[in-house]
């Protein structure tokens, strides 16, 4: 499932966007939970507009040249919410970044090895610092639990790797 899809697709369900509009509040407001380039997104627009979830118009503004305002479709309602259901509910098994080095951790001497570990824990907790400056969004919640949600698996992950550097050091 493409969660880039849903996405678009929950942007387009409050208003018609032009694409630097979609790509722009992206960027400035959900940048601490997607990665999404810009031109994923004009491509993710395009396939969405080739499957039917969403229209396509020009619209053409005085000298300014013309842009595309993309509109969500009924069946793109529809695909949306089909898609909000699937990842409410589902379960990726995910192998977690770092998880594959530490199947050969022991190729490395635990000093250097409790070394690298404590470098990721500094990055993991200034993640967890930058999530949690990020300003509330107020009346919609969603993306705070999202938000929420990363930081409290990363303050597992930080517990966990404290754990390991005890457990190395002994």
């Amino acid at each position: 499932m493409d969660e880039r899809e849903l996405l678009v697709l929950g942007l387009l369900m409050t208003q018609s966007q032009h694409g630097y509009k979609i790509n722009e509040f992206i960027e400035n407001n959900l940048g601490r939970v997607s990665d999404m380039k810009k031109a994923t997104a004009y491509s993710i627009l395009k396939r969405l507009n080739q499957k039917g979830y969403v229209d396509v118009t020009i619209e053409q503004e005085g000298n300014r040249p013309p842009r595309q305002i993309y509109t969500i479709t009924s069946s793109g309602e529809e695909q949306f919410k089909l898609l909000l259901r699937t990842t409410l509910s589902g379960l990726d098994n995910v192998t977690p970044s770092g998880d594959i080095g530490f199947m050969f951790i022991d190729h490395l001497s635990t000093q250097e090895a409790v070394e690298l570990i404590e470098l990721k824990l500094q990055k993991v907790e200034l993640l967890i610092t930058s999530l949690s400056a990020v300003p509330r969004h107020g009346q919609r919640t969603g993306i705070d639990l999202s938000i929420k949600h990363r930081i409290t698996l990363l303050e597992s992950e930080k517990a966990w790797l404290s754990n390991l550097i005890v457990e190395m050091n002994k």
